[in-house]
């Protein structure tokens, strides 16, 4: 695939999107809480991506760099005001089932079907929206997680710690949702 995204096949970008773009929409979207900006940032991305393929260092690192690429796009749609932010965005869970495969996400997702999980993490400030989405639904590393996001790994630890204390906040105010203060945290 990649020698054809550096020839500029546009079936080669296709093949891409294919392989790629449910993933990344669906960090894109826990990122912003918005499917439209979520699409967008997705959809910039590829192009950022097609354009700038001759900067992949190692062919095997081609899935975090498109991360790092949807992640800093999000960054910047977070940082631009939009009257988009004044309408509610449509639940992750609709657009989550037209999908052919039920990933990990949307499991976990269909567990909470009145959409706790997904407000939750909407709540939460964007620095710790990212590391946990980058953590638990890409499952990076800290170390992984510093890198793309040009931080210290303890910068990294600490928002991690900070996103879970907020989120098991948020959580424990929920009615419906029973949280174990016996489980241990990952």
């Amino acid at each position: 695939m990649i020698p054809g995204l550096m020839q500029k096949d546009e079936e080669a970008l296709r093949r891409l999107m294919q392989v790629y773009g449910d993933e990344l929409l669906r960090t894109a979207y826990l990122l912003l809480r918005d499917r439209q900006a979520a699409e967008e940032a997705v959809q910039d991305s590829f192009i950022v991506a097609f354009e700038r393929i001759g900067q992949l260092r190692e062919e095997a690192k081609l899935k975090s760099w498109l991360i790092r690429i949807v992640v800093n796009r999000c960054r910047m749609r977070q940082r631009t005001w939009s009257f988009r932010h004044l309408f509610p965005s449509a639940q992750m869970e609709n657009w989550l089932a037209e999908e052919k495969q039920a990933g990990p996400e949307e499991e976990l997702l269909q567990q909470f079907k009145s959409g706790t999980l997904t407000q939750a993490i909407h709540q939460l400030n964007y620095i710790y929206r990212e590391v946990l989405v980058l953590h638990y639904f890409q499952e990076m590393s800290v170390a992984e997680m510093a890198e793309h996001l040009h931080l210290s790994g303890n910068t990294v630890k600490a928002r991690l710690a900070r996103g879970r204390h907020a989120l098991r906040r948020i959580l424990e105010k929920e009615e419906d949702f029973e949280w174990s203060r016996n489980s241990s945290s990952t």
